[in-house]
């Protein structure tokens, strides 16, 4: 065993106890620094913390509904392929065009598509345009006659409840179109329920080949088979077939 001297161990504990003052003396150094005003620290405590911003769901994620402009939902937004009532409350829609030695049939359908009651009367009120949307000096005619015979109810008073629908048998005969330019053919078709209603534009399909300065034969409205006796829902009123005309 080592015995160390006495004067050698008052040399050691006087050199620790100077490092211990020395360790003390640098903490407090550094205290002064990062405190210099001496100003009681307080410790952060869990109420003092910044609350954490909610976090939101990604685009397209359950439970994230993206508004409109408007500020409905795509829910509450009417659907791309129902078509919007206008303001007259009945919609146009143009039948299928049947045709007979040269005559020309097609029926238009009215529907009531508002909440209302709609009553109406007569013949409809009708003016032809080409492609270029220029007004043909179309003779429009009450009745079908000199064009061709057809039943006329005549007119008389229909009324339509909200869903229900009338309709009208056009009638013309063939003029030579040009199937290139469209020239001589009706295009589009502006039709009123009568003298003084609002015109809807129809197209029918494949126009109608009249010439710029035909006749144009209707019947007056009469309420449709499918709402006068059961038939399968969606289906269209053809008008009928011409016959041979008057002689």
């Amino acid at each position: 065993m080592t015995v160390i001297p006495r004067p050698l161990r008052q040399a050691l504990a006087l050199s620790a106890t100077a490092l211990l003052v020395a360790g003390c003396g640098l903490s407090a150094e550094l205290d002064r620094e990062a405190n210099p005003e001496r100003e009681p620290r307080t410790e952060a405590t869990p109420s003092d913390a910044t609350p954490p911003e909610p976090t939101r769901s990604a685009p397209g994620a359950p439970g994230d509904v993206a508004l409109g402009p408007d500020g409905r939902s795509p829910a509450d937004a009417p659907s791309a392929g129902t078509p919007r009532c206008p303001e007259s409350g009945v919609t146009m829609s143009p039948g299928m065009v049947s045709a007979a030695m040269g005559l020309r049939a097609m029926s238009v359908t009215v529907t009531n598509c508002g909440k209302g009651v709609r009553r109406i009367n007569g013949y409809p009120d009708i003016r032809v345009r080409g492609l270029d949307k220029q007004l043909f000096r179309v003779n429009v005619l009450k009745g079908t006659e000199p064009v061709t015979t057809m039943d006329d109810p005549g007119p008389r008073r229909v009324t339509l409840k909200p869903g229900e629908s009338a309709y009208t048998s056009l009638v013309w005969r063939y003029s030579a179109v040009d199937a290139a330019t469209l020239e001589g053919s009706g295009v589009y078709v502006e039709i009123g329920t009568g003298k003084g209603a609002a015109r809807q534009t129809i197209q029918p399909d494949g126009g109608l080949d009249i010439g710029e300065t035909g006749m144009l034969g209707t019947t007056a409205w009469q309420r449709s088979p499918a709402d006068e006796a059961p038939r399968s829902r969606g289906a269209r009123p053809t008008a009928p077939a011409p016959s041979t005309p008057a002689s």
